[in-house]
């Protein structure tokens, strides 16, 4: 049960963190004011965003100062406190060798967020070297609807990743420990008064129903066809807030989660031969069994002296 709660408790992370990210590109690229952003926050929770954190967010947006000057969201220092199951959940996350990046770039946030004086020198050293705020040019000629629907689709689909990615290591740990999770019962649960309480938990609820060892939830077939319908919004999301200088760790670290799952090959090829190179740690093949070793530096020598010979 404790384990249970704290990679919940990584989840939520996740969660604040992407809803954060999409506050920031909608207010700053997209020059919405909070008025605005509570409007929005309450649309999208009435469909498949519906959530606990999406609800409290939509209120927040209504405060105002209890000056009347302004809301008070905008008079809070940016600096996000942590009571440590975040951090936990990334450790267990290492230890058991399971992937959790969006979680790992909301906790790296909330630690990045903590250095508030050095983020304030730092802005100040890169402006009088030069560095210029991109979001103004960005912003000119942006489609606000647009926007709002792709933020929108991004922030589903990173939420996605970062519910499979939290999945995966209850899994691992149910593995290790013979737990024998019921990983839909646990869906049910949490929606039934946990902090993560999102309508979509019903759908994980089923996808687990459908096949109780899913490898993951990226590769069930209804979530699988609703993260390629909302992949080219994300991208554009992702972008976007590059072009601008917005950063956006979580969203990107779901992107790239999901661009590394859904790929056959990947340059891991490269990685492993340099490790053979400088350590002889061996590698495997695709067109032959075993383990071999090269010595890479002498062929590569020897191929010069070859180059060389025909020149």
């Amino acid at each position: 049960g404790n384990f249970v709660k704290m990679v919940h408790n990584g989840i939520e992370y996740g969660d604040m963190q992407l809803i954060s990210e999409a506050y920031d590109v909608l207010k700053r690229v997209g020059g919405l004011s909070n008025s605005e952003l509570a409007d929005i926050f309450s649309e999208w929770n009435r469909g498949e965003l519906e959530s606990f954190l999406i609800e409290i967010s939509a209120d927040i947006f209504k405060v105002k100062d209890e000056h009347g000057d302004g809301e008070l969201v905008d008079k809070i220092l940016d600096k996000t406190g942590m009571k440590g199951t975040g951090k936990w959940t990334v450790q267990q996350a290492a230890e058991l060798s399971i992937v959790a990046p969006t979680i790992a770039a909301s906790l790296d946030c909330r630690y990045l967020s903590g250095l508030k004086d050095e983020r304030e020198s730092a802005a100040e050293v890169l402006k009088e070297a030069g560095m210029t705020d991109s979001v103004g040019s960005v912003r000119s000629g942006i489609d606000k609807k647009k926007l709002i629907e792709d933020v929108r689709q991004a922030l589903y689909a990173s939420k996605i990743c970062s519910y499979a990615q939290g999945m995966n290591l209850l899994r691992a740990k149910s593995l290790e420990k013979g737990w024998n999770l019921n990983f839909g019962e646990l869906a049910r649960i949490w929606k039934g008064g946990c902090i993560i309480r999102a309508v979509f938990l019903d759908r994980i609820k089923k996808a687990y129903q459908r096949n109780p060892n899913l490898a993951s939830l990226l590769v069930d077939p209804e979530f699988a066809r609703e993260m390629v319908q909302r992949q080219a919004a994300w991208r554009r999301v992702v972008g976007l807030a590059i072009s601008a200088g917005i950063s956006t760790p979580g969203m990107c670290a779901s992107l790239a989660y999901f661009d590394t799952y859904r790929r056959a090959r990947l340059p891991a090829n490269l990685v492993q031969a340099q490790r053979d190179l400088f350590g002889a740690h061996t590698y495997e093949r695709v067109d032959r069994q075993g383990s071999y070793h090269t010595e890479w530096t002498k062929l590569a020598r020897s191929a010069d002296a070859g180059v060389g010979i025909f020149n």
